[in-house]
């Protein structure tokens, strides 16, 4: 059996997508989305979030130093932007023809 949290939450994200952070450090920023860790209901925003790191040499990293890497955010603190109208809004499914679509609340449009 598979280890879930209890109060999963529902992804209607995608990698790739265009998100602004609702809330936190780093509110109000924007980025598309790298990784999504279902397992803990976290994104990955590209230039989001950053931390720094304190890195000892190894044969992959030479140098080894202070390295800025992405950390992650959890999912209820992103909304996704409306490619139309560019503000933070949340994603809708519904069938057109034989295909499930996601779209945009506030404009309807569809999302690939």
């Amino acid at each position: 059996m598979s280890e879930m949290t209890k109060y999963e939450v529902k992804c209607r994200l995608k990698k790739g997508d265009e998100v602004v952070v609702l809330s936190g450090r780093c509110a109000g920023q924007k980025g598309k989305i790298d990784r999504i860790d279902r397992k803990h209901d976290a994104v990955y925003v590209s230039g989001v979030n950053l931390v720094k790191r304190h890195v000892k040499p190894s044969v992959a990293d030479q140098e080894g130093g202070i390295v800025e890497k992405v950390a992650p955010l959890h999912i209820s603190k992103v909304a996704l932007l409306d490619p139309k109208t560019k503000k933070p809004t949340r994603v809708g499914f519904k069938v057109e023809g034989d295909k499930k679509v996601r779209f945009a609340k506030d404009s309807g449009t569809i999302l690939a």
